[in-house]
């Protein structure tokens, strides 16, 4: 009997023993089983952020600088007015919105309209004064934005909604950019003003290849009328 008990705790040692062993063999694992799910949840949304705020400090979209913006395409629609010349031309495919603004402008229900304004002489001509209108084939109305309300649509579209505040300032300051300057008179130093105006379609759906479309310049002797397409 004496001898079975000594070979029983003799055993049950050595069993211990080869347990510690494995456990010393694999602390990564042992760790590891033994963190609960949650607390990996809370490390990775502590950690998440911290890192977006550190390392997203540029623009959220990269915009095309302004600067290399190529010249108007020579098939772009014009009217002249005496002292005043318009051409216009809107970007109606998303390779184009992709080239200057990285975001799919389209998608988001916007139709960015870029236009020239050039003055043929004569005394200074106050801007502020316009007006645009957009309307479609069937006649329909499209909504009129600023820069900074066609961004608040392309970040919802494309579902953009935690981010660096930096980075969305950069944003919309180098997208804002390219939105036409109506509010300081165009003079014979400038003479040409460039830039882009911002519609909605009429039910906020994604712009795909609208016909007809017609833009209208109010706040002049006489309306003006352009067909974009």
């Amino acid at each position: 009997m004496p001898d079975r008990n000594k070979s029983a705790r003799i055993g049950l040692a050595n069993s211990l023993t080869e347990k510690q062993q494995r456990v010393q063999d694999s602390p990564m694992q042992q760790t590891n089983a033994s963190t609960p799910t949650c607390a990996k949840q809370v490390k990775w949304l502590i950690t998440v952020p911290l890192l977006f705020t550190t390392s997203c400090t540029g623009s959220l979209y990269k915009i095309k600088p302004l600067s290399e913006l190529p010249t108007m395409p020579s098939d772009a629609r014009s009217v002249d007015v005496g002292s005043l010349t318009f051409r216009a031309v809107p970007l109606l495919t998303d390779e184009e919105s992709q080239m200057l603004f990285e975001a799919n402008v389209q998608l988001a229900g916007l139709l960015a309209v870029r236009i020239e304004i050039v003055h043929n002489g004569g005394d200074p001509m106050e801007l502020k004064r316009l007006r645009f209108q957009l309307r479609d084939n069937a006649g329909v109305s499209w909504k009129s934005l600023t820069a900074k309300q066609a961004i608040a649509r392309i970040l919802k579209a494309s579902g953009v909604y935690a981010y660096n505040p930096k980075s969305r300032q950069t944003f919309e300051k180098e997208f804002s950019s390219y939105e036409l300057d109506v509010k300081s008179a165009l003079n014979h130093g400038e003479r040409r003003r460039a830039g882009f105006l911002f519609f909605q379609s009429p039910k906020k759906e994604p712009v795909a290849s609208p016909r007809g479309l017609v833009l209208k310049v109010e706040g002049l002797s006489q309306p003006v009328n352009l067909t974009l397409n």
